[in-house]
């Protein structure tokens, strides 16, 4: 009796199906490490024409008891100190960022639909919704960033040669400072210090007394106004996408809410190091400026 051989027994169509198989795979060599052999010879070729090409200075030795002025973050937090300057730090450097997180992650439990997953912008509107959060994403931080700067004035003040009419409206800290209803001696005047120290007794429990006094505009103006402005704006601007029926699906509102996420980064990111200049100034800044 004899016994048939396996690999006899494989009929043609698994054989050529293992062989499809194996002239698809992607060996480590040569595929992978010849292409990283040649990116790394790029690489470095760049790198030593930069550096005989571009005169690279170098500033004073490092002083830890002098601050630098300015003194800036990583390029990748220079968005988060950006947003220090507009509202509250704890609202900017940790509630905001947190929030941004989890709303990134909560992207995929959202867009539930199968149509289409694992593909880039494969749906008649997804580019549109691309181009329209990117450019309200970038335009509406650049309005909000010069109108907390005081842009508006400066422009009025330089075409007619006067004051901005509404004190108040200036830029934000002068909203909180000189807004009429909370003036001195104006009705709302004691919502600039409401003391709370009589509420929180600390010193009940043993601990120390505590000195608290809210101040309603500051709150106001640091937390209140920032977060309607992050939540509200983005809500309107789906609202406004699907009456006009740019954005009708699921999709169509996370791929125009991103496309806003990244371009407010970039944009936050950009001014963040090419136009805050010394004291955080808002106007063109380059670390060759002292030439």
């Amino acid at each position: 009796m004899t016994t048939a051989n396996p690999a006899e027994a494989q009929s043609a169509a698994v054989r050529g199906r293992a062989r499809r198989q194996r002239e698809e795979e992607l060996l480590v060599w040569p595929d992978l490490v010849f292409i990283e052999f040649i990116s790394a010879v790029v690489f470095t070729i760049l790198l030593v024409g930069l550096s005989v090409t571009v005169d690279a200075i170098l500033l004073d030795r490092a002083n830890p008891a002098v601050t630098p002025n300015p003194s800036k973050a990583p390029w990748y937090f220079l968005n988060l100190q950006e947003m220090l300057l507009h509202m509250h730090p704890a609202l900017a450097g940790v509630i905001v960022p947190t929030v941004a997180l989890i709303a990134l992650g909560a992207i995929p439990y959202w867009d539930t639909d199968n149509d289409g997953q694992g593909e880039w912008l494969s749906g008649p509107r997804h580019w549109l919704n691309v181009y329209v959060g990117a450019a309200v994403g970038s335009l509406g931080t650049l309005l909000l960033i010069f109108f907390d700067n005081g842009t508006h004035a400066n422009l009025w003040q330089a075409a007619t040669g006067t004051k901005f009419p509404v004190s108040w409206l200036v830029n934000m800290r002068e909203f909180q400072k000189n807004f009429p209803l909370w003036q001195d001696g104006a009705p709302l005047a004691f919502l600039k210090d409401i003391q709370l120290g009589g509420l929180l007794r600390a010193d009940l429990l043993g601990g120390p007394k505590i000195d608290f006094a809210l101040n309603i505009p500051a709150v106001l103006v640091e937390q209140i106004i920032p977060v309607m402005a992050m939540v509200g704006l983005p809500i309107l601007l789906s609202a406004v996408a699907h009456k006009r029926g740019i954005a009708q699906t699921k999709r169509d509102h996370m791929i125009l809410q991103f496309s806003g996420f990244i371009a407010v980064y970039v944009t936050l990111t950009v001014v963040g190091t090419y136009f805050r200049g010394q004291g955080l100034a808002l106007g063109p800044y380059t670390i060759f400026a002292h030439h």
